[in-house]
């Protein structure tokens, strides 16, 4: 290496040494964790290590090239490449091993003097070493030496010489290698293949070759320029790096004919590429005159499933140093770390950092990796004081299957965990709505049920003038109120509002029992007194205050309720009005708010918010005429809209209304999984088909799959198909023929099943079996079954071994052209297959193609076939 920059070696098993090699041998010790203060004679390599310079060689001038000898024992053996041609073994330091001492200056010497570009140590067996010469005449360039041989006078030729002036020693000097290969060319580069002892790739002058020892008058060869700097990847034997200018290939030794990727091309000449022997796929370049080094990360393996693939890669730079580098050297052991020389001998301790990938898996657990590290953030699960992630929830409710009870409605909200207001309220209202669109189907048959499903801005609207108002006795008081009669619209209103029965009976009764029992005292109570019954309203609150979960101040409201007076003036109301907002409890404060309100006037009641959408639109109901009930259901349905509140879904039904609505609740929340379900509960044709409802739909099938819940995708399809009979999805998959390229199956199933044959398509047979042996367009016969090699298309029944019952199929009971076991089945990589009930049983037992000569894998290259349905995954 006289007159050229610095190269520089890490030692093979000593992750603490490395030498510089120029005009001379320079062996350096490594310190990690070094303080500010440095030692005496110390080099500073990084913030935290620095290198001592041990010992010095100079023995050997004219050095080209360097090659450190890869067995622990001895530690310290270098071979040394000259520009004679001529390879000598030294060593830095002593070595006291007497086993070993005779090797140190063991010279090997070519029959030609030319200069020696390259050497390389032979992985598994150590002794044996490789050199690359440039060419002279018909002579071989590359010489394999064995420096442990034992020769002998009469076979090799020997002679004693001196290795410098000053030395007394003598040593061997041998002539005779123990393989010469590539004659007439010039070798370039060299290294050996880790599979084999016996295989070594050479950079030649025109050509990469391969040459088996076992086989010397032959070679593997390919014709290119990209011959410099051959390099194996230390992770994946059959690929290789070799350069040309400023050029790199990558080539796969299994596909030898051309390199399966050329990285994009530098400006300037490379001078050296080194695959990182701590990191799967990753090689640095070097270009002269440069202080950066280039880093290409091959992310996937380049095996090929078909014809051409490439790997996937990433480039990227670092900067070791701010001065040209001469050469670097990745350290064996320690991942990702390398020493760069500079031309005027500086050296810097550099590690590359990996680059950080952050994934969400799909059940909300937060991962990633650096390194070969790889961290996870999952979601604590005894914190109870966090709210769930919606992702989660809908994770849980679709395993408890949510959505799917299609007969009681209303208990999807307990699948749902019955935890969410807004949830029960929509499912009631989507309860009511079915239920009292079926009663009003049987009545009249025609298109009123739909009007149910409109909602009730809708069923109010039409209802426009048609209502007048009388005056009605209080149950418990001398009094009379105002109260609209009920037409048939304000029924139903009241009827999907939950207050009263389906049929003619108007009254609430039923309505108060069932709260009662589910312990809403303050809720019936009101109730009650809207319907004018303050004697029921105060026993109500008797009766929960006597409860084990009552309130006992539910006694005290009760005597505030027996003390009510119609005058406008006395104490009571006075004091009611100005108390009644210091209430908790919602309900209480609009049954004092309605005692005390003017008539007609009734603001305290409808807009107190804390009350259910449905209680108060059926106050409404009951006291606003047609006008005010348009005008309070009007701005309550924008309201509902903009909060995205699902109690809304009662007034805007399934409308576009309610897609506007549903959209601000997915918006708000992400809940994409009760949007899909309650929109396909009973919305008309033209809301199915918009594009956000669609969006919803295939967003939480997308969720269902990525979470591995086939069966529950599955289950929301046929669902899905039940109440939206337009989402069914045409047939996705043909089979082609392989000559016309039209699709067989379409075709054949265009043929009615009953009472005809299969003549037509040049197939003979009886009508009652489905047989196509041929393709019906161009009539080319179909391709062979690998196992029984009988054409496809024949029923496996008719085929030895099959079961004499299966060998008439009655097409009048089953639909099906075909059975499972006759479908067409085959590999997508070699394009081997047959009946799916001959693959099925081959592939219980094997896992390599049927096909004699075929070493495909067909059962290893479907890894989705290895993935298993997460349904019954503990949440």
């Amino acid at each position: 290496m006289s007159g050229t920059k610095p190269d520089i070696l890490w030692a093979p098993h000593q992750v603490d040494r490395f030498v510089v090699c120029d005009s001379e041998l320079s062996l350096y010790h490594v310190e990690s964790n070094v303080n500010s203060e440095l030692k005496a004679g110390s080099l500073r390599l990084s913030e935290d290590s620095a290198a001592t310079l041990l010992s010095i060689n100079s023995d050997t001038p004219y050095m080209k090239c360097v090659a450190w000898y890869l067995n622990y024992d001895p530690e310290c053996l270098l071979a040394v490449g000259q520009a004679n041609g001529r390879v000598v073994l030294t060593s830095l330091g002593q070595d006291h091993n007497s086993k070993f001492k005779d090797l140190i200056g063991k010279e090997f010497v070519p029959k030609h003097a030319r200069q020696c570009n390259t050497l390389a140590w032979n992985p598994l067996d150590s002794n044996w070493l490789a050199a690359g010469l440039d060419k002279h005449r018909a002579d071989f360039s590359v010489l394999i030496w064995d420096i442990c041989s034992k020769y002998s006078p009469d076979i090799v030729p020997m002679e004693k010489v001196r290795l410098s002036a000053g030395e007394t020693e003598t040593t061997l000097l041998v002539t005779k290698p123990l393989y010469e290969l590539g004659q007439n060319d010039a070798c370039l580069s060299l290294c050996w293949l880790p599979r084999d002892q016996k295989l070594l790739l050479a950079g030649m002058h025109r050509n990469l070759a391969i040459f088996d020892l076992r086989n010397t008058s032959q070679k593997m060869f390919v014709n290119t320029k990209a011959v410099q700097g051959v390099t194996v990847d230390p992770y994946f034997h059959d690929r290789v790096a070799s350069f040309y200018e400023g050029q790199v290939a990558i080539w796969d030794l299994r596909k030898f004919e051309k390199p399966v990727l050329t990285l994009t091309e530098q400006p300037k000449p490379l001078t050296k590429v080194a695959w990182c022997p701590t990191r799967t796929g990753l090689l640095a370049t070097l270009t002269r005159d440069s202080n950066i080094i280039r880093l290409y990360d091959m992310q996937h393996t380049p095996t090929p499933i078909g014809d051409e693939t490439e790997p996937t890669i990433i480039e990227r730079s670092v900067q070791p140093c701010d001065n040209y580098i001469a050469s670097f050297a990745w350290h064996p052991t320690s991942q990702n770390r390398m020493i760069v020389v500079t031309p005027n001998r500086t050296m810097s301790d550099f590690t590359v950092f990996e680059r950080i990938s952050l994934a969400w898996s799909p059940i909300t657990s937060l991962m990633w990796a650096c390194g070969r590290h790889l961290y996870e953030c999952a979601e604590e699960e005894d914190d109870s004081s966090l709210e769930k992630d919606i992702a989660t929830k809908m994770r849980l409710r679709a395993l408890s299957r949510y959505g799917l009870d299609t007969e009681q409605v209303w208990r999807n909200h307990i699948l749902a965990g019955n935890e969410d207001a807004q949830l029960k309220s929509l499912w009631y209202t989507l309860h009511f709505m079915k239920q009292y669109t079926e009663d009003m189907d049987q009545k009249s048959p025609g298109n009123k049920g739909a009007m149910v499903y409109a909602g009730i801005k809708s069923i109010v609207k039409s209802s426009l003038g048609m209502v007048e108002s009388s005056r009605h006795n209080w149950s418990g008081l001398d009094k009379q109120t105002d109260i609209q009669n009920l037409s048939e619209e304000r029924i139903l209103v009241l009827q999907l509002c939950g207050w009263i029965k389906k049929g003619t009976d108007v009254d609430v009764g039923p309505f108060l029992n069932s709260l009662v029992q589910e312990g809403e005292w303050e809720r019936a109570a009101a109730v009650a007194l809207f319907n004018l019954d303050i004697r029921r309203a105060i026993q109500i609150l008797n009766e929960g205050a006597s409860s084990e979960k009552g309130d006992l101040n539910l006694n005290v409201v009760a005597m505030a309720l027996s003390g009510y007076t119609d005058e406008k003036n006395s104490l009571w109301r006075e004091m009611c009005s100005t108390l009644r907002l210091q209430l908790n409890n919602p309900y209480l404060c609009v049954m004092f708010a309605f005692l005390t309100s003017e008539t007609g006037s009734y603001d305290g009641v409808l807009y107190e918010n804390k009350v259910a959408v449905r209680d108060r639109v059926a106050f409404a109901c009951k006291f606003l005429n047609d006008t005010q009930l348009n005008r309070y259901i009007e701005k309550l349905t924008n309201e509902m809209k903009e909060a995205g509140n699902l109690e809304g879904i009662l007034l805007t039904g399934l409308t576009k209304d309610g897609v506007d609505l549903m959209e601000s609740y997915v918006d708000r929340t992400g809940d994409v999984q009760t949007a899909s379900y309650c929109m396909l509960q009973g919305s008309p044709l033209d809301v199915l088909k918009d594009e956000r409802v669609q969006y919803w739909i295939e967003n939480y099938r997308n969720l269902l799959d990525a979470w591995r819940f086939w069966h529950k995708r599955a289950e929301f399809d046929i669902h899905r198909s039940k109440l939206d009979p337009s989402s069914k999805p045409l047939a996705q998959v043909f089979v082609s023929c392989n000559f016309c390229g039209k699709s067989i199956s379409y075709s054949c199933s265009t043929v009615p099943h009953q009472g005809r044959g299969f003549s037509q398509y040049g197939v003979s047979g009886s009508p009652t079996k489905s047989k196509v042996t041929s393709c019906p367009g161009c009539r080319k016969p179909l391709p062979r079954c690998a196992l029984c090699l009988i054409n496809m298309g024949t029923p496996v029944s008719s085929c030895p071994g099959g079961s004499k019952s299966d060998e008439k199929v009655d097409l009048s009971k089953d639909k099906k052209l075909a059975q499972f076991n006759n479908w067409f089945t085959w590999c997508h990589n070699c394009r081997h297959g047959g009946h799916a009930g001959h693959m099925l049983s081959w592939f219980r037992d094997h896992a390599e193609c049927p096909v004699s000569a075929c070493t495909c894998k067909c059962m290893q290259l479907d890894t989705t076939g290895n993935l298993v349905p997460a349904e019954t995954a503990q949440p």
